[in-house]
């Protein structure tokens, strides 16, 4: 029996891969260790960001086991959390209005917060969808 757990996207990883040398389409796949050496080497001085070109695949379909699915976009919420996540959007979208008004009136708790919610957003949203 097959049970729908797309969570996230292969062309989202994709498009994020073409800016891998920051680290983006790993945080994307809840691998922010990786992504933070990525940022910090420009992918492994690229060697790294060419290999995950066969390796989001693969990096895809861990995303989906671990994660849950539920009402809460994963590809939304990284795209508000990418675009607007200074002002706070993406904690809004998902049902935090306190900590998202405060990002909004500190800018995103002075970028340190924004950083935080790279690392974690996609626990929060699995959270948030019911999962662990």
């Amino acid at each position: 029996m097959y049970i729908d757990n797309n969570t996230h996207q292969k062309t989202i990883g994709y498009i994020l891969w073409l800016f891998g040398f920051t680290g983006s389409h790993r945080f994307y796949y809840g691998k922010p260790l990786t992504g933070t050496i990525y940022f910090l080497t420009l992918g492994l001085c690229g060697i790294g960001w060419i290999i995950d070109l066969f390796l989001i695949p693969g990096m895809d379909r861990q995303a989906n086991f671990r994660f849950t699915k539920g009402i809460h976009d994963y590809t939304v919420t990284w795209i508000l959390l990418t675009f607007l996540g200074l002002f706070g959007l993406h904690r809004m979208y998902l049902g935090k209005w306190i900590s998202g008004i405060i990002y909004l009136l500190t800018i995103g708790i002075f970028g340190l917060g924004y950083l935080y919610d790279f690392w974690t957003i996609n626990d929060q949203i699995s959270q948030s969808n019911g999962g662990y």
